[in-house]
C-alpha cells in the first residue's frame, strides 16, 4: 500500500462508513483513485471457471458496486473478474440507516443494507455501456415487498442477464426477511428452474452461480450440492456473510446484520471444503469470506476454490490488495512449480 492509498483510507475511516463507501464509488468513477490499469496475469494465474476466462483468480465480491456506477474503473483495479449488485427488479431504498458498521479491531464489517439498489433496468444500461475486458457478473436479488421472490430472480435475468458475463442467485443474504428460506432443497430447486428457464431466453447463455450462507449445517450443504448438480448450475459461491458473532471485540459487535471480514475466514473456508467434498469437485467453487492476504487466498484454493473474491479486506487494505494477492499467488505457484488447477482442492482434508 503506497502513501496516497494509506492517506485516502485514513480519510475515509474518519467518515460514517456508508458515506465513505459512497464517496469511494464517486472517486473511482471520477478517476481520482490510482489504479494499476489492468490485472496481474501469467500462464500460471490465467484460468477458466465455468467457461469464463479469468486473467487471474482474484475477484471483487458483490455488494461494493451495487449499481455498476464504477464498473469501468474497477475493471482497471487489478481484479481478474468482478461481481456487481445485488440487483432487484424494482429500485428499493433498503433498510433504514445506519446500516453499515466497521469493527476495526476485528478487521470486520457488519451490514444490513437490505438490497438497496437502483433496479435492474438502470444497472443493465450501465453494464451494457462498459468497455470490453475482464468478466463482469451480476448478483441477483429479490424485492423486499415481492409476493413471489423466486420469480424476482428470473425477472432480473430477463432484464439484465444479456449484459452480464455471469449471474449469481443470492439466496443467502441475512438482511431480507426469510430470504434464506429459499436455500431449502424444494424451494431452491423451483427457484433455479425459473432462473434456468429465464437464461434460456437470452441471446447467449451465461453461467449461473448460487451464493450460499456460511451458517448451513452439513445436511443443508449436502442438499444444496444435490440441487445444484441436478439443476446444472455452473458454480457455487461460498460464502455470504454470517449471523455468528463469536469472538468479536469491536464496539459494534452486537449490531444486527451480516458479519464479513477476518472473523468469517475459518467458518467460510470450512464450508467451502465441505461443499467441495459434497460435490466431488464437479462444480466450480468461488471462495469468499475473510480473504485479506496471499496465504488466506491460497488456503481458499486448497479448500476447493477455483477462484476467490475480496470485499471487506479492501476497506482496511485498499484496492491495491487485489494486485498484491494476485502477484503473491503467481510467485508461490512459480516457486512450487504448479498451475492453479493443481492447487484447487489439494488441502480439503485440512479444512473438514
Amino acid at each position: 500500500m503506497n502513501m496516497i492509498e494509506r492517506l485516502g483510507l485514513s480519510g475515509l475511516h474518519r467518515l460514517d462508513p456508508e458515506r465513505a463507501h459512497d464517496l469511494s464509488i464517486r472517486a473511482l468513477g471520477a478517476g481520482l483513485v490510482p489504479l494499476p490499469g489492468g490485472p496481474v496475469t501469467s500462464e500460471r494465474l490465467a484460468t477458466t471457471v465455468a467457461g469464463l476466462n479469468l486473467p487471474n483468480p482474484v475477484g471483487l465480491a458483490a455488494g461494493y458496486d451495487k449499481n455498476a456506477k464504477a464498473v469501468t474503473a474497477l475493471m482497471r483495479a487489478g481484479f481478474g473478474f468482478l461481481e456487481l449488485g445485488a440487483a432487484t427488479p424494482r429500485p428499493q431504498p433498503g433498510n433504514p440507516k445506519p446500516r453499515l458498521f466497521r469493527l476495526t479491531k476485528d478487521q470486520a464489517v457488519i451490514n444490513r443494507f437490505g438490497f438497496n439498489n437502483e433496479g435492474a433496468t438502470a444497472i443493465a444500461e450501465r453494464l451494457a455501456a462498459r468497455p470490453k475486458g475482464i468478466p463482469v457478473g451480476l448478483n441477483l436479488g429479490a424485492n423486499k415487498d415481492s409476493v413471489d421472490r423466486a420469480a424476482d430472480f428470473a425477472a432480473v435475468v430477463e432484464m439484465a442477464g444479456a449484459h452480464a458475463d455471469f449471474v449469481t442467485v443470492n439466496v443467502s443474504s441475512p438482511n431480507t426477511e426469510k430470504l434464506r428460506d429459499l436455500q431449502g432443497p424444494t424451494a431452491l430447486a423451483a427457484l433455479l428452474d425459473q432462473v434456468m428457464n429465464a437464461r434460456a431466453s437470452l441471446p447467449t447463455a451465461v453461467p449461473v452461480f448460487v451464493k450460499i450462507a456460511p451458517d448451513l449445517d452439513d445436511t443443508g450443504l449436502d442438499q444444496i450440492a444435490s440441487v445444484a448438480l441436478n439443476a446444472g448450475i455452473d458454480g457455487i459461491i461460498a460464502t455470504n456473510t454470517t449471523l455468528s458473532r463469536d469472538g468479536l471485540q469491536g464496539a459494534n459487535a452486537k449490531e444486527a446484520g451480516g458479519l464479513s471480514g477476518q472473523p468469517l475466514f475459518n467458518k467460510s473456508t470450512h464450508v467451502l471444503a465441505k461443499l467441495y467434498q459434497a460435490t466431488n469437485g464437479k462444480i466450480p467453487l468461488i471462495g469468499v469470506g475473510g480473504v485479506g492476504s496471499v496465504d488466506q487466498a491460497w488456503e481458499k484454493l486448497r479448500a476447493g476454490a477455483s477462484a476467490i473474491q475480496l470485499y471487506s479486506a479492501l476497506i482496511y487494505q485498499g484496492f491495491s490488495l487485489a494486485t498484491r494477492i494476485a502477484q503473491g499467488l503467481d510467485d508461490r505457484l512459480a516457486v512450487e512449480g504448479r498451475q492453479l488447477p493443481e492447487v484447487t482442492g489439494s488441502g480439503v482434508k485440512d479444512w473438514l
